[in-house]
Parts: C-alpha cells; sequence; structure tokens
C-alpha cells in the first residue's frame, strides 16, 4: 500500500509540474484521507461510535 501512495505522490508531483496546476498536489492528501475513511467504515461498529473509540484511546 505505501508504494501506491509513493506512486500517488510521484505522479501528482510530475502532472502538478508538467501541466502548472499547483491544486494536483493536493491529490496525495485527499488519497489519504479517503484511505482512512474506507479503513474506519470497515470497521463492524458504527461510524460515529468508531471515530469516537479512535480519538477516545490513550
Amino acid at each position: 500500500m505505501l508504494y501506491v501512495f509513493l506512486l500517488i505522490t510521484f505522479l501528482s508531483i510530475v502532472f502538478a509540474f508538467r501541466l502548472k496546476k499547483p491544486l494536483l498536489m493536493s491529490v496525495p492528501f485527499v488519497s489519504i484521507f479517503a484511505y482512512m475513511i474506507v479503513q474506519i467504515a470497515m470497521v463492524p461498529l458504527g461510524f460515529f461510535e468508531t471515530v469516537k473509540f479512535i480519538f477516545g484511546l490513550r
């Protein structure tokens, strides 16, 4: 999975410089956030209970 994120990061940097669109630099952050949401959604508890549990850990 690490290689997928590295590939996404590399491609977004290349296309951001090639197309001169700095907004493409946000693609790696969006993909990591989406991956985190999918992983939270896979937990058998409800979504908000899972989020409360994650942020309640010490």
